[in-house]
């Protein structure tokens, strides 16, 4: 189960066989079913996850108790509540499996730990993190300055596996939209 997480990391940064080992040593591999909840809101999170296989998501209720997704994890890839968790503080998010998920996962003494342990560990999660910060500013810039169509048109390019996974209300809502405008521009879209 760590194949992936290897070649992402391989890709970025010279892996050896030692720090492969520290990773077995530290990175718990899990299975989890869909619609698991594994980080509740108002609790700090307690692990960082790599999504081998599976969809996540991250979401939390507006003022109305509707759910209002703000992050879809593809795999491979990682997910939490970042800020949350590297701070220490209660998230304001749920994380949940969308679907049947294979996962490793991280505590935040334990990436500590590995982080002191291997010097390629430590750069890895930096550029992890720079890696989220990146997203999370192209995506509030994309939520501004694009329209419902172009966001979902933009989602079938980049994310498609996202459409044949995940269910509409979330897929809507993750874009800033209901999902009645959903379904009207994906029949705009079809004609």
């Amino acid at each position: 189960m760590y194949q992936q997480l290897f070649d992402l990391i391989s890709a970025n940064l010279p892996l050896t066989e030692t720090d492969m080992k520290l990773c077995k040593q530290y990175i718990e591999p899990i299975s989890v079913p869909k619609n698991t909840i594994l980080e509740e809101e108002g609790t700090v999170p307690q692990h960082l996850y790599f999504v081998v296989s599976g969809f996540v998501r991250l979401f939390s209720l507006n003022s109305k108790g509707e759910e209002v997704t703000t992050h879809i994890n593809c795999p491979p890839g990682f997910i939490t509540s970042y800020t949350h968790f590297i701070n220490e503080t209660k998230a304001s998010e749920k994380l949940g499996c969308i679907t049947d998920c294979e996962l490793l996962r991280v505590t935040k003494e334990d990436l500590d730990a590995l982080n002191q342990k291997s010097p390629l560990f430590k750069d890895f999660s930096i550029w992890v993190f720079q890696q989220s910060l990146a997203y999370n500013e192209k995506r509030s810039q994309e939520l501004a300055t694009l329209t419902a169509e172009e966001r979902y048109r933009k989602l079938i390019i980049e994310h498609p596996e996202i459409l044949q996974n995940v269910p509409i209300q979330h897929i809507a809502s993750f874009l800033g939209m209901n999902p009645k405008s959903l379904s009207r521009i994906r029949k705009q879209i079809s004609k």
